[in-house]
């Protein structure tokens, strides 16, 4: 990484501690992600129990981000990112300690407030430590302790459950949550960097309605919205889309190989978008996640599903980071907070909804009905990126193919 070495060492050694800290979080959420189900059921709940315990996560998710995006923005990056790595620390000992399925409700809920803070004080502290010129380039390295994170964790919840049950598996889960903060805490924040600009007064005369309204928001939310309806209808029933049609085939295969889709996409992408432009990548990774709801939709083996892992991996592996730096791109920078919790939190709508919605849908069509009307809906989001990602059509379309600027990037308008 050769655009590494040109930093500052006190920006060097901020990312390297914020990766590590984003790693352990990573590690920490996904340890719980194939055991927490397993442990509702071991402790009595039942199938719809069971459904509203997970589905909490989701729900305080959302409501934290319209609190923590406005706090990142106007306090300290570095304060949301510690609120939640201190709820990663605590949160999986409420699980532990608590049997009662209304109060793990609430702790379900105060767990998500983890991920809200963690992915707005991790997104904005690398922005604005990045130079704008190559912040493609770092926020895609810097990324990858997303992949890494959710291939380790689920490995080490497996492996735990297996060796020494769910006591200790739970304190691990708190003790990687620990290690996060810890490192949050000696992380430091360039304030001389979030400062006010030119571009920043026509925002704060918008209100929260008027800002996601504009199409420079709008579309980049709305794809994030079918990009999470289809995440979290994988994540959701891919096992039991295995288990019913005899696949021969361990489900954490597919994460795995999902992982290291997402992780070389990563790696090659985020540098090429900051001579490209952001725009063909993330209509690639639309194409890519339309071919990984096709491929599960006739799948009959093992390895088509796998296949449908490295088209689902490649897809976050460029719409996910390509995103954050698109909105990154378009915002002043004291507004990241606020536009990130905007564009991220469709992607968090989209995971609340695609359980309960998609279960239903799976009832009448079953699950191959249930990934074939994913595939529409990614076509829906590679038609709307195309046609409306710019201020007008030919705009739109140059840009998405990576033949034109982008039209809403506050450098341009500047």
């Amino acid at each position: 990484m050769k655009i590494f070495r040109t930093l500052e060492p006190q920006q060097q050694r901020s990312l390297i501690i914020l990766f590590l800290a984003g790693l352990l979080f990573w590690s920490s959420i996904t340890t719980l992600l194939p055991i927490l189900p397993l442990y509702l059921d071991y402790i009595g709940g039942t199938k719809q129990q069971i459904g509203f315990v997970m589905g909490c996560f989701a729900v305080g998710l959302l409501l934290s981000r319209l609190i923590l995006g406005p706090l990142a923005d106007t306090k300290s990056r570095k304060l949301v990112l510690i609120v939640g790595t201190t709820v990663a620390a605590i949160a999986p000992l409420g699980y532990l300690l608590l049997k009662s399925f209304p109060l793990l409700m609430a702790v379900r809920a105060f767990h998500g407030i983890s991920m809200a803070g963690m992915t707005i004080g991790y997104i904005a502290l690398v922005t604005d430590l990045s130079p704008p010129g190559h912040r493609g380039e770092l926020v895609g390295y810097m990324s990858l302790c997303n992949p890494i994170g959710m291939a380790i964790g689920p490995a080490i919840g497996g492996f735990l459950l297996e060796a020494t049950g769910y006591v200790t598996l739970f304190i691990v889960c708190s003790t990687l949550g620990i290690m996060s903060l810890l490192c949050s805490l000696l992380v430091w924040e360039p304030h001389s960097i979030v400062e006010k600009n030119s571009h920043s007064h026509q925002f704060k005369q918008q209100n929260f309605w008027q800002i996601l309204g504009s199409r420079r928001v709008l579309v980049p939310a709305f794809v994030m919205l079918i990009i999470g309806l289809v995440f979290g209808t994988t994540v959701t029933f891919l096992p039991l889309y295995i288990q019913t049609n005899n696949i021969p085939l361990n489900a954490g295969l597919f994460y795995t190989a999902r992982a290291i889709a997402s992780f070389i996409m990563r790696i090659f992408t985020g540098r090429a978008s900051d001579k490209f432009g952001r725009g063909v990548f993330i209509s690639g990774g639309l194409v890519f996640s339309f071919l990984g709801m096709l491929t599960l939709w006739l799948a009959n083996s093992s390895n088509m599903v796998l296949l449908a892992a490295i088209f689902g991996g490649s897809s976050a592996g460029l719409v996910l980071p390509m995103m954050i730096t698109l909105m990154t791109d378009r915002c002043p920078p004291d507004q990241r907070g606020k536009f990130f919790s905007f564009c991220i939190g469709g992607f968090d709508l989209g995971l609340a909804l695609a359980g309960p919605t998609f279960g239903l849908i799976a009832e009448q069509l079953g699950y191959r009905g249930m990934f074939a009307l994913d595939a529409g809906l990614a076509c829906i989001a590679i038609v709307v990126f195309i046609t409306l990602s710019n201020k007008d059509l030919p705009h739109s379309i140059r840009f998405a193919f990576g033949q034109g600027q982008d039209n809403y990037s506050v450098s341009v308008n500047h």
